[in-house]
């Protein structure tokens, strides 16, 4: 059963999942609660973000998402998965079965990850993205704030 996220929140925290990665150097958030009013992702991070990297990413985010990229779907077997998508946080069952499918989801060539949710047809219906805060707790969590539309 897909999560009941609000598809204009998932793209976009899709989005910001791969703008930390390569702004940052961070993983995927490892905890996300998507509400249409307004979202939250988790990420392993050693500290703070400054107010001109959290603008930085506010920025990037809003670029990628203006490109209207397409959001499509695609289904792989588990072995064409691990290949392009770190596969490690498949619930048990997908990995139990090597021969079922995997979706995909890609974001024109931004991103690409394993994904149950909805999402929009393209990352222009997400705009404009809006970093509301940033904190740290310890232990070395980051903790981002958004809203879209």
């Amino acid at each position: 059963m897909a999560k009941d996220y609000d598809p204009q929140m998932h793209t976009a925290e899709h989005v910001l999942n791969q703008t930390m990665i390569r702004l940052f150097g961070t993983g995927r958030n490892f905890s996300a609660h998507l509400n249409r009013g307004k979202s939250k992702c988790d990420y392993h991070f050693q500290r703070d973000l400054t107010d001109t990297e959290a603008g930085q990413l506010e920025a990037e985010v809003n670029r990628i998402l203006a490109m209207n990229l397409p959001v499509v779907e695609e289904f792989v077997t588990l072995a064409e998965a691990m290949k392009v998508v770190n596969t490690s946080k498949l619930p048990p069952e997908a990995v139990e079965d090597p021969d079922g499918r995997i979706r995909l989801v890609k974001i024109g060539d931004y991103d690409v990850c394993p994904c149950i949710g909805a999402h929009v047809e393209s990352t222009g219906e997400c705009v404009p993205f809006r970093l509301m805060s940033h904190s740290f707790n310890e232990p070395d969590v980051l903790r981002l704030r958004f809203k879209v539309g």
